[in-house]
């Protein structure tokens, strides 16, 4: 009993994050703790399983573990499975989740082969299940994506899950008989998780496939861009500048039919002004449908520039930026480290080896948690002076009035 205390709540361990580890224990604490959450996924209590997938995922997008993963993943992956199959809503996308991140840390290879072989057919099985939750299967359907465009060897695989996705989001399509606005419903999630995916594993497709992705969807995606849902909208029109991109990489000359109604469109969504939509989402729209616009239009991208350490990666295409957003989406604050330090996100931005930093080097680089309060307390104090200012200047123009 008292050897699994220690484990009692494995909820505090996905609450704290490997943050706590880091800066006050040893390699040897996590690992000693990883083990425990382990074992933990195999508990009777659907609640601690769940805890215990969420604290091994969040350990795992914060800490490069090679080796101690690699000795367990048989384990890992048999609970995963079994997560999958058995239970219910929160405690399957907690598994798909982690699925994703147990591939990004072992990367391409057969290791993550074996993963995908296993898991792909419940993967597929769910994301079809119209019975299954809409956040189950959207979870599974980006883990599927992931999964995938990390693990996939066999090409007839890969053309099988674009299939399945496919099948996914081009139920958003238009059809003849509707009105020129596609109407979000409960599915859209889906469909817009199934799109990114889709997408991701397009750009690792050989030429003749895209060509015949392109010719299938070129013309019934721009649909899309007139769904109500704002993020229906921003995926279709990202997914557009994407494909534009991949199509001109083939034919320098690339001709598109539509083009003139196309950049009508796209540039309505950039100077939307509709009262009925919300600010944010406006706000959000207008942004993106500007650079969607330029890459149709103009084929320019505007550069992007991301710090990690004392590294910096220029984001320089639309291939580049939806593969990033893509796995930071799985990674959330983790992507840093990981384009720090794990060999195979480095191979795909072509950053080259990791850089070796010393101790020294790595703990000028740490704000501690003081520094970072005392930083964030100043930062507030400075916005609410800000703002009795404006309020102060707003009470005497009524004055004057």
């Amino acid at each position: 009993m008292s050897h699994c205390s220690g484990y009692s709540d494995p909820s505090s361990f996905a609450e704290d994050g490997p943050e706590v580890l880091d800066e006050e224990g040893t390699q040897e604490d996590l690992e000693y703790k990883l083990k425990g959450l382990i074992d933990l996924t195999l508990d009777k209590s659907a609640k601690t399983r769940q805890a215990a997938l969420e604290g091994i995922k969040n350990a795992l997008s914060s800490k490069m573990l090679y080796e101690f993963i690699l000795e367990r993943r048989m384990t890992l992956t048999d609970s995963i499975e079994r997560c999958l199959k058995k239970g219910k809503s929160d405690e399957q996308r907690a598994a798909a989740a982690l699925a994703s991140v147990l591939c990004i840390q072992l990367g391409p290879g057969i290791e993550s082969e074996e993963i995908l072989k296993t898991l792909g057919p419940i993967l597929k099985k769910i994301i079809c299940d119209g019975a299954a939750s809409i956040q189950v299967r959207q979870t599974c359907a980006t883990c599927f994506g992931v999964c995938s465009f990390i693990a996939t060897d066999d090409i007839t695989e890969l053309y099988s899950t674009l299939e399945c996705l496919e099948n996914i989001f081009t139920k958003s399509y238009l059809k003849e008989k509707d009105t020129t606005v596609v109407c979000s419903t409960p599915n859209t999630v889906l469909h817009i998780s199934s799109l990114l995916a889709w997408t991701l594993l397009l750009t690792i497709c050989p030429i003749n496939e895209v060509k015949k992705k392109l010719e299938m969807h070129f013309h019934k995606l721009p649909s899309l861009l007139s769904c109500d849902d704002v993020n229906m909208r921003i995926a279709a029109g990202e997914s557009l500048a994407l494909l534009f991109e991949l199509a001109r990489g083939i034919e320098s000359d690339f001709f598109y039919e539509d083009m003139e109604s196309l950049t009508q469109m796209l540039r309505a969504l950039a100077t939307d002004g509709n009262k009925h939509r919300a600010k944010v989402d406006k706000r959000k729209q207008r942004s993106v449908f500007r650079d969607v616009l330029r890459a149709v239009e103009e084929r320019d991208f505007p550069t992007e520039t991301v710090k990690f350490g004392p590294e910096r990666m220029y984001i320089d295409c639309w291939v580049k930026k939806h593969t990033y957003d893509t796995f930071k989406e799985v990674l959330g604050s983790g992507m840093q480290y990981h384009l720090q330090s794990n060999e195979f996100l480095r191979n795909v931005f072509e950053l080259g080896p990791p850089v070796m930093l010393d101790a020294a080097t790595l703990k000028t680089m740490k704000i501690s948690r003081f520094e970072r309060h005392l930083y964030n307390s100043a930062a507030f104090k400075a916005r609410t002076k800000a703002r009795s200012k404006c309020r102060d200047k707003r009470a005497d123009v009524g004055e004057f009035f």
